[in-house]
């Protein structure tokens, strides 16, 4: 019964000990679905959606209404031979409804339209270049926390060697093996590795919550955060947003210019006007009359002192600068390349003298923890020994977690 017990209450806690994991592959996903920035995709489309409807109206009838009452100080006089004419008001009233068609306009409302789906192509790409540059925040944040995370369980394991030598020494000093007062150097040393420890998880917790809420998931020190085996992706090419941001720019640029080449063109508009008013448009019933009239209206600007070419010309240049950007950006994320790969090889240089290093001390250590058990040598000095194996051991796992940071950033840096 009792193992029925501890079995449920295993199957009971699992999935909350699950849910304290996170890798950075789940971090890379939550900055870019949860981060506020996100919410601007939606007003973009909104945006964008009004845009297309107030152009489109212009291939909507255009209906426009007035209406209004003057008072002039003469009006037409007739001959006398003409006096049976009855002479015209000097106050006079209209009021028309008029309604405007457009025909024909070179094509220049769809060019609008397609220049509209083209800028919202360019802001939100550039949104997914802010997102992307966020992940670089998030490994910096995430292997900090690792880095704290790895030497809190040296510390811990160093903690655990301290206590268990404090026991031996006390053993020692009870039958005089040990000097007196042995001890107190191990003890001095417990509270030196508590404080480190307390001074390890306030900046673990701090670093932790500033990535919470980057990343907009709850976290805690309870959370175990995986270390990532990063391998550098090989590809040759470069698959960063930004470079998509400089082509849809230039795709942008060309719609631009398709819009100005049509905005020349001649347009069509056709035309009915109907009103009420006195007079009319029989200028000799000197009455209220109904009237209307009907028709069709050619509008082009046939000459425009070339500033419609020069604008097209300005954007041709605006073109190259964003080729130009495209270029310099190339080249200074391939130096950047280059500089991860050397920071990478030097680490790895590093790494390898840290190994040598640390089985050195490992052998000093047992000797010195031989010397101490026989008496040879102080509590201190062994101590001093125990400090330089976890330095070293913690300079060890230092480098391993860089390494890991300067392949995650290689990778960001290339696009991968």
């Amino acid at each position: 019964m009792k193992k029925v017990l501890v079995i449920f209450t295993f199957l009971i806690t699992l999935p909350g000990v699950a849910q304290q994991n996170i890798s950075l592959a789940e971090c890379y996903r939550l900055v870019t679905e949860n981060y506020p920035l996100v919410k601007q995709f939606q007003l973009l489309d909104a945006q964008n959606k009004l845009d297309k409807e107030v152009v489109s109206t212009a291939n909507l009838p255009q209906v426009s209404m007035d209406a209004y009452a003057t008072y002039q100080s003469d009006v037409i006089e007739f001959p006398l031979a003409m006096s049976g004419i009855e002479p015209l008001n000097k106050d006079q009233y209209r009021a028309t409804v008029s309604v405007n068609q457009l025909i024909y306009n070179g094509g220049a409302t769809d060019a609008s339209l397609h220049l509209k789906s083209a800028q919202l192509k360019t802001k939100q790409k550039q949104l997914e270049v802010s997102l992307y540059q966020l992940k670089q925040q998030v490994n910096q944040l995430y292997f900090s926390i690792l880095l704290a995370q790895e030497s809190g369980l040296l510390l811990n394991a160093k903690k655990e060697q301290v206590k268990s030598k404090l026991k031996e020494v006390q053993s020692g000093i009870k039958y005089g093996i040990i000097l007196p007062s042995s001890d107190k150097v191990l003890e001095a040393e417990l509270l030196k590795i508590d404080q480190q420890y307390q001074e390890l998880e306030s900046n673990k917790a701090t670093l932790t919550h500033t990535l919470s809420s980057l990343i907009n998931r709850p976290l805690d020190k309870s959370t175990t955060f995986q270390n990532p085996l990063v391998e550098i992706q090989l590809q040759p090419d470069m698959v960063r947003p930004e470079l998509e941001l400089f082509q849809l720019k230039k795709e942008e640029v060309d719609n631009t210019q398709s819009l100005l080449s049509k905005q020349n063109m001649p347009k069509l508009f056709g035309f009915a006007t109907g009103g009420y008013g006195n007079p009319g448009l029989n200028m000799l019933d000197n009455s209220f009359q109904t009237f209307y009239t009907v028709g069709v209206k050619l509008n082009w600007n046939v000459f425009d002192w070339n500033s419609n070419k020069k604008q097209r010309e300005s954007l041709s240049i605006n073109k190259e600068i964003i080729e130009n950007e495209s270029e310099i950006f190339k080249l200074n994320t391939s130096i950047e390349l280059n500089q991860q790969q050397n920071e990478i090889n030097k680490i790895e240089s590093f790494i390898e003298s840290d190994l040598a290093i640390t089985n050195l001390r490992k052998e000093v250590l047992k000797t010195a923890d031989s010397q101490l058990k026989n008496g040879v040598i102080t509590s201190s000095a062994y101590i001093t020994e125990l400090t330089n194996l976890y330095e070293d051991e913690n300079t060890l796992v230092k480098h391993k977690i860089q390494l890991q940071l300067a392949k995650a950033n290689y990778n960001l840096i290339k696009g991968q």
